[in-house]
């Protein structure tokens, strides 16, 4: 599905919408607590811990978006035939896994 102006839009289900929001605004919450652990001055290890378990929950995003990119776009790309949908894939499979 292509807007106005050319680009790609996917539609989301209402459902698919609030889990996404939902877990980025977890992420928010937490990357505003290690914040707020540098400002308290608090001990390296505790906010790296904090740093890990936000960097886990944004894999975890990803990982929910990429499934459903490719239960979606991609198996329409691929069923309508449309040339480079799996080269789309691999790139940002690779951006993935940097």
């Amino acid at each position: 599905m292509a807007d106005c102006c050319g680009h790609r839009i996917k539609k989301r289900s209402e459902e698919e919408y609030r889990s996404l929001t939902n877990r980025l605004s977890r992420i928010e919450g937490q990357i505003r607590g290690i914040r707020g652990m540098l400002e308290r001055d608090a001990y390296c290890p505790e906010i790296l811990a904090q740093a890990a378990a936000a960097n886990a929950a944004l894999s975890a995003f990803s990982r929910e978006l990429l499934s459903s990119h490719i239960r979606s776009c991609v198996a329409e790309d691929i069923r309508a035939e449309k040339e480079g949908a799996v080269d789309e894939l691999i790139e940002i499979l690779q951006k993935l896994m940097r």
